[in-house]
């Protein structure tokens, strides 16, 4: 009865994860580990992203309203002056086509717009491009996380099988430790995989919703500059 009553009180009383951690079989550390950096690094790119995409929609909405209430809007443009603010460089880039076509004098007006139009539209594809460079790594978290975690407890468990076979003993005192160390792996997955899909949808949206906003504003400067090609 004493040996039973000090063996129940030095059993844990909850998971620790960390010594399921170091309890675990060296390729079950190796996993866990990277998929711990994964979502290290899916939370960074959550923030950090997060950050950019507000700091560049303040400053696009500033210059558009500049852009419209200038009298010279060319000066906004040149220069050091369009520095991480899409909504000015697209607008650059259309002018720069303007003056382009109008350098040795208009000769085709409709061919004249069409490559302003297009010179804008591929400025907001470069754009919003830019944007969701990062976001690959979220969906490609989301994607393979819980895979890897899954490789991590497959391994677990064969690791438990073989040390039953040694022992020889199938009792569930033996496997469960192993079983939960290799079920610790899939929970890290689903760990950083949940998070990376919520963001990159989240992100995806965002960043859609961004490039529609720089299209209107792209359609906005070349109606502009066509109602220009027309007094010229």
């Amino acid at each position: 009865m004493i040996l039973i009553s000090s063996v129940a009180a030095a059993a844990p009383t909850r998971l620790d994860p960390l010594q399921l951690f170091l309890d675990a079989d060296i390729v079950v550390q190796v996993v866990i580990a990277g998929l711990v950096l994964a979502s290290i690094w899916v939370w960074m790119i959550v923030v950090s992203f997060s950050l950019r995409m507000g700091a560049v929609r303040r400053r696009s909405a500033a210059f558009e309203e500049q852009f419209w209430e200038a009298e010279h809007p060319e000066t906004l443009v040149s220069g050091k002056r369009t520095p991480d603010n899409p909504s000015a460089r697209v607008a650059a880039a259309g002018l720069a086509e303007l003056r382009h076509s109008t350098k040795a004098g208009l000769r085709d007006r409709d061919g004249a717009r069409q490559r302003i139009a297009l010179a804008m539209e591929g400025q907001v594809a470069s754009e919003a491009d830019a944007l969701a460079a990062r976001l690959n790594f979220l969906a490609t978290t989301g994607a393979v996380a819980p895979f890897v975690g899954l490789f991590g407890t497959v391994w677990g468990i064969m690791n438990s099988f073989f040390q039953i076979g040694q022992q020889q003993n199938s009792s569930l005192a033996v496997v469960a430790p192993g079983i939960s160390e290799a079920l610790f792996a899939t929970a890290i997955g689903l760990f950083a995989a949940i998070p990376a899909v919520i963001a990159y949808n989240r992100f995806s949206h965002r960043v859609n919703s961004y490039e529609a906003k720089l299209q209107r504003f792209a359609d906005q400067v070349h109606s502009q500059v066509g109602r220009e090609l027309e007094r010229s």
